[in-house]
C-alpha cells in the first residue's frame, strides 16, 4: 500500500512538472522581440574591465600559425552552438538584434530587440556561436575586447552591436581583410549603436586589430580604424583603445572609415593645424593607452625593450624574443602574476603550522627558533571583494590588487589558432575553456565541428543549473579556491592533463582527418570527415567535464569539516 502511494505521488510529480516545463516553454515560444532600437538598454562605464584579446602573427608564432584570443570576462551568456552552413533564397532578409548577450539558451527571446534588418545573402557559412561569434567554417577567427572611447561618440540609433557585426563577418568572409571592409560597410551603411569596441581578426596569413565606436549623435555611422599586426610580432587589446598613428597610404598595414580624420576635427580632438600627428587613440579616448595587462605581457615577450609602467605610451606591438607557442598561449591566459611584485597574496604569509601541543617548549630550555612563514592557505589569486576588504581593514595594504589577466568573472575563454597548412575544419582550432581560464582545462573546437554536447547550450549566468556544461567547471573551481593550499597542485595537474592530452593526440587527429579526406573508398570509412570531427571534439569536452564533476565531489569532502 506504501508503495502504490509512493508511485501515485510520482506520478503527479512527474505529471506536473510536466505540465511546469510546457508552460514555461509556451511562455517563451510565445515572446516576441521588441523592435524598437532606441529603447535598448546600454549602461556606459568610462573605463570599461571585461576582456584580454593577444594576436600573434604567423613569424612570432612557434609553429606557424596565426592566433587570435579573447577572454569573455563578466556576467556574459556562456551557452553556445554550432549555426550550420545556409542557403537562402532570393529577397530574403536577414534580422539584427540586440540582447542576444544575455540570455539562457538558444531560443531564449527575452531581452533581444531587433534593430532591423538588412538583405540576407545567397549562402552563409557555419560559424562557432558564442556570446560573441568567434571562428567560421572558412578559417576565419576574432577575438573581442570593450574598449568604449569617448562617450560623446554613442549613437544608440546606429542598427549595429559589434556582436551582430562579428555574427555578420562570420557569415559571409573569407579573410580578415574581407571582413574588415565588410563592418566598415555595415557600419556606414546601417550605423553602429555600440559601445568602442575592439575586435582581432585573424586568418591563415594574418591577423588585423580593429577598432570601432559611434560617430557622435548626429551621425548614425561609426568611426574607425584597422591595424596589421606585424607577421613577427605579437600585439592585445584589453578594454583600451590602443590604435596611435594610422598612415592610410599603407593599405596592407592600414584601414579606417573615411571619416576618421573628420571626426575628430570637428570635435575638437584634434588640430592639424597644430603640427601634432593625429594618434587615433588619443583623439578617441584620451586616456593613457595601456594598463597593467598590456604592459606585462608586452614586457614579457620583448624584455630587453625594457618598458616600464610611467612610459606615456607603449609600442602598438613587439616582436617576441621567443616565438610563442601555443603552450605559451595557455599559460599567458592562466596568469596572475604569481611570485612578482603585482603578485595580490605576497603578503599574506603565516607562521607554519608546528605539530605538537601549543605553546610547548624545545627541550633543555632551547631558545625558540623563529617560526617559518609560509603562504597561507586561504591565499588565492580570487581573493573576493570582501575577504579583501577585511584583511585591508585589519592592515591596510596587506592586499594590493591588480587586474589580472585571468580572472573568476570570466563566462568562458577562446585561443584559435588558423593553422595554413591544413584545410580550415581542422587546420582552424578553438581551444576553449568554460568560466575561469587559469583553472579550467581547455578543450579543442575545430572549424568543421557541427556540433556541441547540449549542455553547452543552457547558459550558467542566470541560475545554477546542473545541465549547463558551465557549471560542471565552475563548482569545482569555485570549491578549490576555499583551501588553495591543498587544491592547487590538483588543479594544475588537471590543467596540464588535458592540455598534453589535446597536444599529444593533434598530428594523430590530423592524420586520420587527411585519411578520411583523401580515401579513395570514402563509404567505408566509419566517419565522414566532420562527422570525425565532431565525434572528437564532444569525446574530449564530455572527458574534462566529467573529470571536473569529479573534483567537486573531492573538493566538498575537503570541507567535511568545514573551513
Amino acid at each position: 500500500m506504501v508503495n502504490l502511494i509512493r508511485k501515485n505521488a510520482t506520478t503527479r510529480l512527474v505529471l506536473f512538472s510536466a505540465l511546469i516545463v510546457l508552460f514555461a516553454l509556451f511562455s517563451v515560444s510565445a515572446q516576441k522581440p521588441e523592435t524598437n532600437a532606441s529603447s535598448r538598454p546600454y549602461v556606459w562605464t568610462a573605463e570599461p574591465d571585461g576582456c584580454t584579446s593577444i594576436e600573434v602573427g604567423r613569424l612570432a608564432s612557434e609553429d606557424g600559425s596565426v592566433m587570435t584570443a579573447h577572454t569573455c570576462d563578466g556576467p556574459y551568456r556562456t551557452w553556445l552552438n554550432i549555426v550550420p552552413h545556409a542557403k537562402y533564397p532570393a529577397g530574403s532578409k536577414n534580422k539584427i538584434y540586440s540582447g542576444k548577450m544575455h540570455t539562457e539558451t538558444s531560443t531564449d527571446l527575452r531581452g533581444m530587440i531587433q534593430t532591423g534588418e538588412i538583405p540576407q545573402v545567397e549562402e552563409t557559412f557555419a560559424f562557432m556561436n558564442t556570446c560573441y561569434p568567434c571562428m567560421n567554417e572558412a578559417g576565419l577567427a576574432i577575438g573581442e575586447t570593450t574598449i568604449n572611447g569617448r562617450p560623446e561618440l554613442y549613437n544608440q540609433e546606429g542598427m549595429f552591436m559589434i556582436e551582430e557585426i562579428e555574427r555578420i563577418i562570420l557569415e559571409r568572409s573569407k579573410t580578415a581583410r574581407e571582413a574588415i571592409k565588410l563592418a566598415g560597410e555595415l557600419v556606414k551603411q546601417y550605423g553602429y549603436g555600440d559601445g568602442g569596441e575592439c575586435i582581432t581578426i585573424a586568418d591563415a596569413k594574418e591577423v588585423w586589430h580593429f577598432e570601432v565606436m559611434g560617430a557622435g549623435p548626429l551621425e548614425k555611422g561609426g568611426v574607425w580604424a584597422a591595424v596589421r599586426i606585424p607577421d613577427d610580432h605579437v600585439g592585445l587589446s584589453a578594454n583600451i583603445p590602443r590604435i596611435s598613428e594610422i598612415n592610410l597610404k599603407d593599405p596592407d598595414h592600414y584601414m579606417a572609415s573615411d571619416n576618421v580624420f573628420k571626426v575628430a576635427q570637428d570635435m575638437g580632438w584634434w588640430d592639424p593645424k597644430s603640427g601634432e600627428p593625429f594618434k587615433f587613440w588619443k583623439a578617441y579616448s584620451g586616456r593613457k593607452p595601456y594598463s597593467i595587462r598590456e604592459f606585462y605581457v608586452l614586457s614579457t615577450l620583448a624584455p630587453s625593450l625594457k618598458l616600464n609602467m610611467d612610459m606615456p605610451e607603449l609600442p602598438f606591438s613587439v616582436k617576441p624574443e621567443k616565438k610563442v607557442s601555443i603552450r605559451d598561449m595557455f599559460k599567458m591566459y592562466r596568469e596572475t602574476y604569481a611570485g612578482t611584485e603585482y603578485d595580490a597574496t605576497k603578503n599574506l604569509m603565516v607562521p607554519r603550522r608546528q605539530r605538537g601541543r601549543p605553546g610547548q617548549q624545545p627541550a633543555g630550555g632551547a631558545t625558540p627558533e623563529p617560526p617559518e612563514m609560509v603562504k597561507s592557505p586561504l591565499a588565492n589569486p580570487w581573493m573576493s571583494g570582501d575577504f579583501t576588504q577585511l584583511v585591508n581593514a585589519l592592515k591596510p595594504g596587506t592586499i594590493q590588487g591588480q587586474r589580472t589577466i585571468a580572472i573568476s568573472g570570466c563566462s568562458y575563454a577562446t585561443v584559435i589558432q588558423c593553422r595554413g597548412w591544413l584545410p580550415p575544419a581542422i587546420g582552424t582550432v578553438c581551444w576553449f575553456a568554460f568560466d575561469n581560464p587559469g583553472l579550467s582545462a581547455r578543450f579543442p573546437i575545430f572549424a568543421g565541428v557541427t556540433a556541441l554536447p547540449p549542455s553547452f547550450e543552457v547558459c550558467g549566468q542566470h541560475r545554477y543549473r546542473a545541465d549547463s556544461a558551465c557549471w560542471a567547471f565552475r563548482s569545482a573551481n569555485r570549491l578549490a579556491t576555499v583551501k588553495w593550499g591543498q587544491t592547487q597542485k590538483i588543479m594544475e595537474d588537471t590543467v596540464r592533463e588535458f592540455e598534453e592530452k589535446g597536444l599529444l593526440e593533434l598530428p594523430q587527429v590530423e592524420k586520420k582527418y587527411l585519411e578520411i579526406l583523401n580515401s579513395k573508398t570514402p563509404d567505408k570509412e566509419p566517419f565522414k570527415t566532420n562527422e570525425y570531427l565532431t565525434k572528437y571534439t564532444n569525446d574530449f569536452a564530455r572527458a574534462a567535464m566529467n573529470k571536473y564533476q569529479e573534483l567537486t565531489e573531492k573538493f566538498w569532502f575537503l570541507l567535511r569539516g568545514g573551513l
